[in-house]
This record gives structure tokens, C-alpha cells and sequence, in this order.
């Protein structure tokens, strides 16, 4: 019987789907800090315009590139809220970040070609650089510094075989926020290697301590730009699949090109609930960040005056990235936590090496949530 290829084989299945799947098989109510998800329901407002998008006829083929008004909402919310500036056809429209990525990882890596990125690191780069036929690189980040981008370290890694270097701020799972002059450095290097700089800024909407700024804005190098983002994260969308690459309009025709043998276009109803999400009214989405923020805090202090772990104080996205006082392996760690104590997070080990020996917390959960599930977590490191 024939086997798969290689570039499926290699690929290994999620620790958090690990511990997701666990938690669903236990018969015992559990504090779920697992998985990176807004607690929260789409606002009324988006459901509305997409259900009537949906009624007046809105449920064909858009264009490969996706709904010109929905390109000219992405391009406007990037400008505005970014400092990113792209005209309509140097933007398409994906089925999520994740095809954003794929299609991104696709077009700038070649057969045998090195994705780089920083670790810790979601898992998907690594399966993404498989998917390419390409080699995966992660670079630790200094622990000691809370794994803010260290550029030299970067940029001894890159060279002629370097096809693209992922930058992702604020960081899934550190929740760091990385500063401009390393990234101009990484930027200006990966150009000298004829190289691109995927920028994953899904999370770039939640930035806490900072203005939140794009990559592309940050450096005289845009053009080696490429710019992931998503309505999942800041706007509560997750189940809409609705996400978008920006970029260079050579590159951005390419890609247009090839999604017509795999996904066509993003769902013409989901398009039509990002336009009402990125133009009509954002209150509802300052007050999700408004909840965030203090989650963040509470989160921060809490496991500032916590026996038996540490953790940098997240400046993005919904996570703290835990190391505890425990002799014990990420997942063997996360699993009892689960079984004994009744809270599930996610393995460091997870995230590539430079996670190992430590844990994921996602604060995308109501307050009172947050606090039963840390004084269990608090428990079980004093227990262990």
C-alpha cells in the first residue's frame, strides 16, 4: 500500500488538540485555559449584516482575491490602525490567518528552503514549512530577557537557503510584543538574503502597553513584507474564517493564482461580516479589549505573587507563558493539573523546543473562570 509523503508524515499533531481532546473525554467540571479563543459571541451588529447579506443573495463566488469592498475595509483598518498602506489588489482575501499563512509560506519558500522563526512558536509554522516541502528553523528566544526578539541571533541563522523568517507580535504563546530596532534589523537582513519577513499579526488588534504598529510600517524594507492578518482574534470571528495576506502586488498575484485549486475565494457571507466588522460600529470591540486588558492584569498579578511559577507579563494577545517548580515533563505537567485539579492548559513543549518545562495559560475566559482555574493552578504546584 502506497504512504503518505513525507511533507504530511512529519507533520505531528497538536499538543493543545491533545489536551482539548482530554479535557472533552473527562467526566468533571473543568476550568478550560487551553485553547486561544475570544470567549465572546460575534457582535449583533456583523451577524446582521451577513445574515442579511446572505438573504438578499450574497451566497455565490466572489473573486478569487475576494470582494473588492471587503479588500478596501482590510486596506482602510490596516492604514488607520497599523500604519500599514496597501491598495486593494495588493490584498486577498483567505479563509482565515491559516490560509493567510500557508498561501504566504507557499509562495516565498521553496523545495529544501528554511522557514525561520522565533521560539517558542505556534506549532502551525513548522507544519507549514513541511506543507512547503521546506525545512523548519526555530531560533530560541532568551528566557532570561521574556523571550523578547533577540536580531543577532536571528540573523546568524539566515542566509542563502533562507526563503522567509516569521515575525509574530504580540507572540502566541509568550504574549510578548516585540520592539522596532530588532525588527528593523531582522527585516534589513532577511532583504540582503533576497529573503521575506512573514509578519503574523492576528493578534496585533490586542496590544496592551504600546500603540500597535505593523512590520511593513516599521522598516525601509516593506516590500519584503508580508502581512498576515484576521478578523478571529480582535473581533471574536474565530468560526468565520475570515482572514487576509497583504503584500508586495507581484507576490500578491501569485498567490491570488494558485487559490483556485484550493479554497477559490473566502465565503462571500463571511466577507460581508468582516466589512461590517472592520467599518460599522467598534464599540463592542473596545469593550472585548477593554476585557482583555484587565484579564491581563489580574493574570500578571496573580502569578507575580504565585509560589512555584513565573511568567513575563503578557503585552499582547490573551496568554502568559508559564515556567513552574516542578520536576516534571510540559504535557505529563499539563495532564496532571487536568486530572487532579480540574484546570487544562496547554504544553510548552507544544511550541518547539524553547518551550519545554513550561505551560500556556489563555486568559479568553470570564473573570470569575479565571480565578477558580489560577487558585487550582496554585494548588497543584504546591501539591505536586
Amino acid at each position: 500500500m502506497h504512504q503518505p509523503t513525507d511533507r504530511v508524515r512529519r507533520a505531528e499533531r497538536s499538543q493543545i488538540r491533545v489536551m482539548f481532546d482530554l479535557a472533552e473525554s473527562v467526566d468533571r467540571e473543568l476550568v478550560r485555559l487551553e485553547v486561544g479563543e475570544p470567549d465572546f459571541n460575534t457582535p449583533e451588529h456583523v451577524v446582521e449584516a451577513a445574515a442579511e447579506a446572505a438573504r438578499e443573495g450574497a451566497t455565490h463566488y466572489t473573486s478569487n482575491a475576494g470582494l473588492p469592498e471587503c479588500r478596501r475595509a482590510i486596506s482602510d483598518a490596516m492604514a488607520s490602525d497599523y500604519g500599514v498602506e496597501h491598495a486593494i489588489d495588493e490584498i486577498v482575501v483567505t479563509v482565515g490567518g491559516m490560509e493567510a499563512l500557508h498561501l504566504a509560506v507557499l509562495a516565498t519558500v521553496g523545495p529544501g528552503e528554511k522557514l525561520l522563526y522565533p521560539g517558542p512558536s505556534w506549532p502551525n509554522y513548522e507544519t507549514q514549512a513541511f506543507l512547503a516541502d521546506g525545512e523548519p528553523v526555530e531560533v530560541p528566544m532568551p528566557v532570561e530577557e521574556g523571550y523578547d526578539l533577540d536580531a543577532d541571533r536571528l540573523i546568524q541563522r539566515m542566509g542563502p537557503e533562507t526563503g522567509a523568517v516569521i515575525l509574530t507580535t504580540p507572540s502566541n504563546p509568550t504574549g510578548r510584543v516585540f520592539d522596532p530596532e530588532p525588527i528593523r534589523a531582522v527585516v534589513a537582513a532577511a532583504a540582503d538574503c533576497g529573503a521575506h519577513v512573514i509578519a503574523d499579526e492576528v493578534y496585533a488588534g490586542l496590544t496592551y502597553d504600546r500603540e500597535p504598529r505593523g512590520i511593513a510600517a516599521l522598516t525601509g524594507h516593506p516590500d519584503h513584507v508580508l502581512t498576515v492578518g484576521s478578523c478571529s482574534k480582535t473581533y471574536a470571528m474565530t468560526g468565520w474564517r475570515l482572514g487576509w495576506l497583504a503584500g508586495e502586488k507581484s507576490i500578491i498575484g501569485e498567490v491570488t493564482k494558485i487559490r483556485e485549486s484550493t479554497t477559490a475565494c473566502a465565503s462571500s457571507v463571511s466577507q460581508h461580516a468582516a466589512i461590517a466588522a472592520l467599518t460599522g460600529p467598534q464599540e463592542p470591540f473596545e469593550e472585548m479589549y477593554a476585557a482583555f486588558e484587565r484579564r491581563r492584569d489580574y493574570v500578571g498579578d496573580r502569578l507575580d505573587d504565585m509560589d512555584g511559577v513565573s511568567a513575563p507579563r503578557p503585552e499582547g494577545a490573551f496568554y502568559a507563558f508559564l515556567d513552574y517548580d516542578a520536576d516534571a515533563e510540559a504535557l505529563d505537567f499539563a495532564k496532571y493539573l487536568l486530572k487532579e485539579h480540574g484546570v487544562v492548559l496547554a504544553p510548552g513543549s507544544g511550541f518547539g523546543e524553547a518551550g519545554a518545562g513550561r505551560l500556556r495559560l489563555s486568559f479568553a475566559n470570564s473573570m470569575d473562570r479565571l480565578e477558580e482555574g489560577l487558585d487550582r493552578l496554585e494548588r497543584g504546584v504546591a501539591e505536586y
